[in-house]
C-alpha cells in the first residue's frame, strides 16, 4: 500500500493508533465523529495487517446505510477505491493483502457461528445491543496468534443500560469500574486493558455552526436527548415516550399545515377488530423545521371490512400505508379501489420506527383526534421486573403509534447524527495522525 495522506480531527488522534488495549470504549454525543474514527481506525489497521474484522449493528439492513457507506466514503476519500473493494452483495470491504471486513446484524445471530479467525470487532450504536449479544461477540474473538481488539461506540443513553453497568458502574450489585464524570473530565482514561474515550459535537472541528445550534435546541423540547446527543453524557431516562408531544385547537393545526412551504402528507393504517383498534391517522410533515402536525383521525373496533371501507370512503383518492401483517385486509381494500399498501416490516422496526417519530423537534395534534391525544400525550415505556425502561414496549398498546409508524414508512426524519455524516469531512489533505502547530 502507497502511503495516504487524511486529516482528522486531534480529539482522536491518540485513539486512531493506540493498539495497546482490547476493549475501546468511545461515547459520546451526536456529530462528534466518534464512528468516523472508527471505521478510519479500522481500515489504517487492516491496510498494515492482514486481519479479518467483523463490523456489527443490533439490526443488518441498518448497516447499508450506516457503517457501510461510512467506510465506502473514508476509502473513497483516502483514494484508495482501486485498491480497496467494496463489495455490496453480500456487504463486505476487501483489501490487496488479504485483509476483510465483514458485517452481521444481531437480529441474525446465527450467522456469527460460521464467522472464524475475527480479531478486530467494532459494535456499533453498542447500547442497541442485548447484553447477551454482547457477550456471545467476545466468544467470536478470537485468533492463534493476532492481539484482540474489541470498540464499542456508542450514545449515551440511560444508566440502566448494559453498557453503563459493564463498563462504568452498577450500583446495585456494587460493581465499581470507572466514573463517567471523570471521564466527562479527563475525555481519555485507560483502565486495564479498557480504552475509554468521550466527544461531543465541539470535537468535529468539521461541522457548521448551525448543526451545533440545532443540538443546543433540543434542551427545549426533549432535555433527556439534549443530554445525549449535545452533552454527550449518560443520565437517568425520563419514562414518556414523545415528551414533545403537544395539542392544539383544530384551526390553528390547520392554519400551520396551510403555511408549510410543501406539506408532505402522509395517511397510516393500523388494523383491529375485538379488543384493538382499526386507527387510521393523517398527518403533515414540515419537513424543513421538523415538525409533524396530525390533524384527522378514525378509531373504532369491532367494524367488519366492509363496515371500515364504507367508513372510509372520504380516503379513497389518497395513497394509505398499512399494518402489512393483514395482507388479506389490504387485498380487499385495494379490490374496493383504495390505494393501500404494507409497510416494511423488519427485525427490530418497532424500536427503530419510534426513534423516528421521536426525532421530529414539534408533534402537534389537533383537539379533534382525542383518541390520539389520549393515547400519545403521556404514553410512557413498559419497564421490566427490575424497573428498567424497554424501549420498544409501552404501557398501553397505541394504535394511533402504530398507524403513524406505518404512514411515515420510507419517509426519514433527518437524524442529527446522519447529518453529521453528511457535513464537512476531514479532507485528504494530511497525513492520518497529529496534527501539528
Amino acid at each position: 500500500m502507497v502511503a495516504v495522506q487524511k486529516e482528522v480531527n486531534p480529539h482522536f488522534d491518540d485513539f486512531l493508533f493506540d493498539w495497546l488495549h482490547k476493549f475501546y470504549v468511545l461515547v459520546g454525543g451526536y456529530g462528534s465523529s466518534k464512528s468516523y474514527h472508527a471505521a478510519l481506525k479500522i481500515i489504517l489497521k487492516l491496510i498494515e495487517e492482514k486481519r479479518t474484522a467483523l463490523v456489527i449493528r443490533e439490526v443488518y439492513d441498518t448497516h447499508r446505510d450506516s457503517t457501510f457507506s461510512l467506510f465506502e466514503e473514508i476509502i473513497e476519500e483516502m483514494g484508495l477505491a482501486h485498491k480497496i473493494r467494496c463489495v455490496s452483495s453480500p456487504m463486505q470491504i476487501r483489501f490487496p493483502n488479504g485483509s476483510k471486513i465483514i458485517f452481521k446484524g444481531m437480529d441474525k445471530p446465527a450467522k456469527l457461528k460460521s464467522i472464524n479467525n475475527v480479531s478486530l470487532i467494532w459494535v456499533e450504536e453498542c447500547s442497541e445491543v442485548k447484553y447477551a449479544g454482547f457477550k456471545e461477540l467476545l466468544g467470536r474473538l478470537r485468533h492463534p496468534r493476532l492481539k484482540l481488539h474489541m470498540i464499542l461506540s456508542t450514545n449515551p443513553v440511560g444508566e440502566d443500560n448494559w453498557t453503563y453497568l459493564h463498563f462504568f458502574q452498577d450500583k446495585m450489585n456494587d460493581r465499581y469500574v470507572l466514573d463517567d464524570e471523570e471521564l466527562y473530565q479527563k475525555r481519555t482514561v485507560a483502565v486495564g486493558d479498557t480504552y475509554y474515550h468521550h466527544s461531543t459535537a465541539d470535537d468535529n472541528l468539521f461541522l457548521p455552526q448551525e448543526y451545533i445550534d440545532q443540538l443546543e435546541e433540543m434542551k427545549e423540547y426533549d432535555p433527556d436527548l439534549h443530554r445525549i446527543a449535545r452533552k454527550g453524557r449518560f443520565g437517568v431516562n425520563g419514562k414518556r415516550v414523545l415528551p414533545q408531544f403537544r395539542k392544539a385547537s383544530h384551526e390553528a393545526v390547520m392554519e400551520a399545515i396551510n403555511g408549510i412551504k410543501r406539506p408532505l402528507h402522509r395517511t397510516g393504517m393500523d388494523f383491529g377488530f375485538v379488543e384493538s383498534y382499526n386507527a387510521v391517522i393523517r398527518m403533515a410533515v414540515d419537513t424543513e423545521k421538523q415538525y409533524l402536525y396530525i390533524y384527522w383521525e378514525y378509531y373504532k373496533n369491532g367494524q367488519t371490512d366492509d363496515e371500515t371501507v364504507e367508513d372510509l370512503k372520504e380516503l379513497k383518492e389518497e395513497r394509505i400505508i398499512a399494518d402489512s401483517a393483514e395482507p388479506k385486509t389490504i387485498k380487499y381494500f385495494r379490490k374496493q379501489g383504495y390505494d393501500m399498501f404494507g409497510a416494511h416490516k423488519f427485525p427490530g422496526s418497532r424500536l427503530q420506527n419510534t426513534k423516528k417519530v421521536k426525532r421530529f423537534k414539534k408533534i402537534i395534534c389537533s383537539d379533534a383526534c382525542p383518541n390520539t391525544i389520549r393515547e400519545l400525550e403521556n404514553l410512557v415505556y413498559k419497564l421490566d421486573k427490575n424497573g428498567k425502561i424497554i424501549p420498544d414496549e409501552f404501557s398501553i398498546d397505541p394504535h394511533t403509534l402504530s398507524a403513524i409508524w406505518y404512514g411515515l414508512d420510507g419517509y426519514e426524519v433527518e437524524d442529527l447524527k446522519e447529518q453529521a455524516q453528511k457535513a464537512a469531512r476531514p479532507s485528504p489533505a494530511r497525513p492520518a495522525g497529529r496534527r501539528r502547530g
